[in-house]
């Protein structure tokens, strides 16, 4: 079976491929002849990220794991300004992140093609909120494209280098988890004779300062720019062959459909056997083109648009119309959830409703039927791997810290010790906001509550840094625990400055400690959280000391070792359980927590689940008693 960088690298024009969303993107960037790729990993978006990595230096493609993604945005953005296509990408709250340098660089525009991908994430599947990036696309007067496939995402790419290039202004790709993750068709096209070579581009920077510096005479200058532009674009992609309009010309009844929600009108109609409609389907949902919206709306006397979380393209159909005189009826949001993904029930009920049908399937049974289903499987929630090193820390913590401590996170694995028995999760917020919020937390208190924020490595070097400095520098009293595991674990065991590694050899590795040490740190020890004892006595002696103290809990993410260890042919130590010491007191299940270990309602003893175990003997250190013991390799 194919890799997919080889499916990627593939130079057979015409050839049909099976790709992910994301990884289709990738392809269409290639195509698109770019020249520059940086990007933070964050799902939905990770395996466009992880895939530029896997082709880059064979292709000649200059790419980054950045340290965040407004250094990523900027880095691009360079290299647009320097000739080359360049591109980022994120997930929605990444762009949060980027954001200073997005809204304020966009009226400088670009001399290469820049195409800015970001991931949405409707229901919130891996992410603390459900913003919609169309929204700050409108307000940064950025055109958006939104794909209904993987080929289409492909061709979106590229189309949008060229638009970008045209009339040198940044453009928005935007997927949602569907469409990032979904898998499809995708026919490749031809790949520019550079990426077949893999001969790397450069550009060159010409200075232009009223341009480039973006001072306040510049900026008044820019934003009428800017307004004039996107007016440009509204009128080009009225021609876009992503926008188009089908069904029954005569119908008195219309549907705009843009981005991933035409798929599941499509779908909604059939079910509904409706053909009587017409539907516009809108591969940019911003800026709407409304000479293509005049020709759809010529004869209709309704309209429904169906569009996932904010109603975007409803507001510009609607103030359209408005100007217009026009008398039609337009409903949207009365109909179409603002709230989580939408889904095929979504769109047949909202149809259903707008045509005075009934739905085909009585949908309010069917979750009847299932909410019996719930009483009866048991919850299954998430929990940290086996041998997770985050664990011991979280457990050494709370030994130490105790239970009245406030514990601050952040945003990745370790943020799953929010649950029992950890419970060593208060606040959790945004990337880098642990140590923030400690520090807060320290002031407010009048540092009279035992303060311990919990930040990852790959976040530490994302927005801890900053954090950490005010915290320092305003003379805080906490404890901040950085679980350093080698890699960015949550979003696909990505590089970062912690390992020292980049998609194109050998980086230059930054210690942590090395970082808190030279801020000025009051106190700074670095611990194997595998050690379990000595990880508790260090944190109870970073305790005692007043002002900032720095703990690096440095142990390599399990289930990247195990991945390394499988690869090797090598075995790991499994425990078990000797059931004449074991006590059945359940310490080991009541405030560990491994999810290997369980309990025997037979025996009334613990018990290790020999596949699950994966041998980092944190349990043979928590049992008081002396239960779990390594079981010799012959016997295993």
């Amino acid at each position: 079976m194919a890799k997919v960088r080889d499916i990627v690298l593939m130079d057979k024009p015409g050839e049909r491929v099976l790709l992910l969303g994301n990884e289709a993107i990738a392809r269409g960037a290639l195509e698109a002849n770019i020249a520059v790729y940086a990007a933070y990993p964050g799902t939905p978006s990770s395996e466009l990220t992880d895939t530029m990595a896997m082709v880059a230096q064979k292709a000649g493609v200059y790419m980054e794991y950045s340290t965040n993604e407004k250094v990523a945005f900027e880095t691009a953005l360079a290299a647009a300004w320097s000739g080359l296509r360049a591109m980022t990408a994120m997930k929605h709250v990444g762009l949060n992140v980027a954001a200073d340098t997005f809204l304020s660089a966009v009226g400088m525009g670009v001399e290469g093609g820049f195409v800015i991908m970001v991931a949405d994430d409707p229901s919130m599947w891996s992410s603390q909120n459900e913003q919609d990036t169309r929204v700050y696309a409108k307000f940064a007067n950025v055109p958006v494209f939104e794909p209904i496939s993987p080929h289409e995402a492909k061709e979106m790419t590229k189309y949008a280098f060229e638009l970008s290039e045209k009339f040198k202004h940044f453009v928005l790709l935007r997927t949602t988890t569907r469409s990032s993750h979904a898998r499809g068709d995708v026919v490749l096209g031809e790949l520019p004779e550079e990426i077949k070579q893999g001969k790397r581009k450069f550009g060159e920077f010409k200075k232009d300062p009223s341009r480039f510096v973006d001072v306040p005479a510049n900026a008044r200058r820019f934003h009428p720019q800017i307004l004039e532009k996107i007016e440009k674009i509204r009128e080009e992609l009225a021609e876009c062959p992503f926008n188009w309009i089908e069904g029954k010309e005569d119908a008195k009844v219309g549907i705009i459909a843009p981005g991933l929600a035409y798929a599941y009108v499509k779908e909604a109609l059939a079910w509904l056997g409706v053909n009587d409609v017409k539907v516009l389907k809108l591969g940019t949902p911003f800026p709407v083109p409304y000479k293509l919206l005049e020709k759809f709306l010529e004869g209709l006397e309704r309209v429904l648009i169906v569009e996932e979380l904010e109603p975007v393209v409803e507001e510009q159909v609607k103030t359209w119309v408005f100007d217009k005189g026009l008398t039609i009826e337009i409903k949207g949001k009365e109909l179409v959830p603002r709230v989580y993904e939408m889904t095929t029930r979504r769109a047949v009920t909202a149809i259903a409703q707008f045509l005075g049908l009934e739905t085909p399937v009585d949908f309010a049974k069917i979750d009847e039927k299932y909410e019996k289903v719930k009483t009866i499987a048991p919850p299954r929630p998430p929990s940290l791997c086996p041998a997770c090193p985050h664990r011991n820390s979280f457990y050494a913590i709370r030994k130490a810290a105790g239970s009245k401590a406030i514990f601050p996170s952040d945003i990745g694995c370790y943020t799953l010790g929010v649950l029992p028995p950890l419970k060593t999760v208060d606040t959790t917020v945004a990337m880098g906001a642990s140590i923030g919020i400690a520090h807060g937390l320290s002031v407010a208190s009048g540092e009279k509550q035992i303060i311990v924020a919990t930040i990852g490595d790959s976040t530490f070097y994302h927005t801890g840094l900053p954090a950490l400095a005010n915290a320092i520098y305003n003379r805080s009293n906490v404890l901040i625990v950085v679980l350093d595991n080698f890699v960015t674990a949550m979003t696909g065991d990505q590089p970062n400055p912690s390992t020292g590694e980049t998609p194109h050899g050998p980086g230059k590795r930054i210690p942590i400690e090395e970082i808190a040490k030279a801020m000025g740190a009051d106190f700074v020890a670095v611990v194997d959280p595998y050690d379990i004892k000595k990880t508790y006595e260090t944190i109870k002696e970073a305790l005692k000391v007043k002002g900032v103290s720095v703990v690096v809990s440095r142990q390599i993410c399990a289930l990247h070792r195990i991945g390394q260890m499988r690869r090797r042919g090598e075995k790991w130590p499994l425990y078990t359980v000797n059931e004449e010491k074991c006590t059945g007191c359940k310490i080991c299940i009541n405030a560990y927590g491994c999810p290997a270990i369980y309990w025997s309602e037979e025996k009334k003893k613990a018990q290790v689940d020999p596949i699950m175990c994966w041998g980092c003997g944190g349990c043979a250190q928590v049992c008081p008693f002396g239960a779990f013991e390594p079981i010799k390799e012959g016997e295993q």
